[in-house]
Order: structure tokens, then C-alpha cells, then sequence
């Protein structure tokens, strides 16, 4: 009778600490998914919206510019004009431009103290040429948090006549450009170019380079 008691308590006392290993195991696995469903860093991030400028569908563009140019012997003075350029691919485009600029005396002029050189109509330098241009690195311009505009970085290379001190030279342009898009039909732009050409109006035949600096605003239409 005895030992069947000692069995049974035996038993009961067995019994009690599963249930109670078993609880235990079940308030950890409930710990353990409390803590995965509240992380203690939320990795979800608000996206901002961004609007891009594009350039618009048509593909001719007229612009204006103002800067400065210097031209070889004749000192740097304030430039001026327009341009026209069709966009052939997003890539490649034509431009036609013209330009105008009032030159100084030069300092042997300055120093002889004779006869000037050149008379007053004669110092006006202006230029006409066509180019091909061709957008190398297109890109991005971010200004804030809101607001992004496209970009472009280009070359150009092209021919024309300049129109200086009574006579004609033909003549080589090269150089390059940063065209930022301020919406879909309106930019900026900002070029540096050299005008070459070979002249021998201070006695000795050479090559010339006239290089010039200038802002522009354009509009696609």
C-alpha cells in the first residue's frame, strides 16, 4: 500500500515539472515573437517625390547670350548675340550662332603714339558660323530637396567668317558647354569657345585665337 503511494506522488511530482518546463518554453517563443514584430529600428524610409525638367518635344532651340570675349592683340570686351540649334538626337545637335564685339588699340598703337591702326568701324568684330554639337554627359542638377533639373555637358566643333578690320577670314570654332534644363522649354547655358583664324593685319602672317566666355538663355520650341 505504501510503495503504491510513494509511486503515484512520484508520478504527480514528475507530471508538474513538465507543465511547468513546458509554460515556460511558451512565454519565451511569445517573448521572442513580441520582439520581431516591434523592432528597435523602423527601416521603412518616406520616399520624396522629384521632379525632373525634360526637355521638351520639339527639337529646335533659340537662345540669346552676353559675356565677355578676348580678342589676340586687340584686348577683351563685352560680347554679344544669338543662336539657333536643332536638336537631330538626344545626342547631336546643329547650331548656327552670331556674335558681335567692339576690340582696343593695340599697345603698339598705345605706345607710338601715331596714327591709330584701325579706324572706329573698323574695330567692330563680329562673327557668323555654323557647328555640330554633341552632349557627352547628360546628368542631373539637384537645387534643395524638391527640385532636380536636367543637365547636359558639351562639345562642339565648327566653321564660320569673321568680319574683321575691313576684311574676311574664314574661320575654325571649337569648344564647350553646360546646358541646365529650368523646365520643359526654357534653359541656361554656360560656353566658352575659341575663334581661329590666320591673319597678317600686324605685319606678320600667323594664327589668332579669340577665346570667349559667355551666359545664355534658350527656349525649345
Amino acid at each position: 500500500m505504501e510503495t503504491r503511494i510513494l509511486i503515484f506522488l512520484l508520478r504527480a511530482t514528475l507530471l508538474a515539472s513538465l507543465a511547468a518546463t513546458s509554460i515556460g518554453c511558451s512565454s519565451k517563443l511569445v517573448d521572442i515573437d513580441a520582439d520581431q514584430k516591434e523592432p528597435v529600428i523602423d527601416a521603412r524610409v518616406d520616399r520624396r517625390e522629384i521632379k525632373a525638367a525634360d526637355i521638351d518635344t520639339e527639337d529646335f532651340e533659340l537662345g540669346i547670350f552676353g559675356g565677355f570675349m578676348s580678342v589676340e592683340d586687340f584686348g577683351s570686351n563685352a560680347v554679344y548675340g544669338a543662336r539657333l540649334a536643332y536638336h537631330v538626337t538626344e545626342g547631336i545637335f546643329v547650331e548656327a550662332s552670331y556674335g558681335r564685339t567692339d576690340t582696343e588699340e593695340t599697345s603698339f598703337e598705345r605706345l607710338s603714339g601715331g596714327a591709330p591702326l584701325l579706324s572706329d568701324d573698323d574695330r567692330l568684330f563680329q562673327y557668323y558660323d555654323i557647328s555640330l554639337g554633341y552632349n557627352l554627359l547628360p546628368g542631373e542638377v539637384f537645387v534643395g530637396s524638391n527640385w532636380a533639373s536636367s543637365s547636359d555637358l558639351y562639345f562642339i566643333l565648327g566653321v564660320g567668317n569673321t568680319s574683321f578690320a575691313g576684311d574676311e577670314f574664314f574661320t575654325i570654332n571649337f569648344g564647350a558647354g553646360y546646358r541646365v534644363l529650368v523646365n520643359d522649354w526654357i534653359a541656361v547655358h554656360l560656353d566658352v569657345r575659341d575663334r581661329v583664324f590666320s591673319t597678317d593685319l600686324l605685319g606678320e602672317k600667323k594664327n589668332v585665337n579669340n577665346i570667349e566666355f559667355n551666359f545664355g538663355l534658350s527656349f525649345f520650341f
